[in-house]
């Protein structure tokens, strides 16, 4: 069990390291472009690394080590994705008076979310 938890936190750790130095590109936008691409490319991570466990467990009969997954799954993609801040920054464009491309962020990050999964499985599984 502690080894599992070392491995959530380490993994964690290095996402969130990564999602501040995304966080650091200069944008001169409303739009928040960096959650954006952070939380589209945790999603298509997550797809590939799924759908490459699936398909490694039936080529080889062998399954990918757990606390890898728990790394990479759990802990990368939960620390490197940010639900709360996208939260965040969908009211803020609502309360400056920005409700279309609230609208639009909400939207476009539900779509961009889902799609880069299911690219993301197509690509783990080549």
């Amino acid at each position: 069990m502690y080894k599992n938890v070392f491995f959530v936190a380490f993994g964690g750790a290095l996402g969130a390291v990564l999602r501040y130095l995304v966080s650091l590109i200069p944008l001169e936008t409303d739009f928040p472009f960096q959650t954006f691409i952070i939380n589209t490319a945790g999603a298509f991570i997550i797809g590939f690394i799924t759908a490459a466990a699936v398909l490694r467990a039936e080529q080889s009969g062998g399954s990918v080590p757990v606390h890898l997954l728990l790394l990479l799954k759990t802990g990368f993609c939960g620390g490197f994705t940010t639900f709360s801040t996208f939260s965040l920054e969908t009211l803020s464009l609502f309360e400056k008076g920005h409700g279309g491309m609230g609208t639009a962020y909400a939207l476009l990050s539900l779509a961009a979310g889902v799609g880069a999964v299911l690219l993301g499985e197509f690509a783990g599984t080549r």
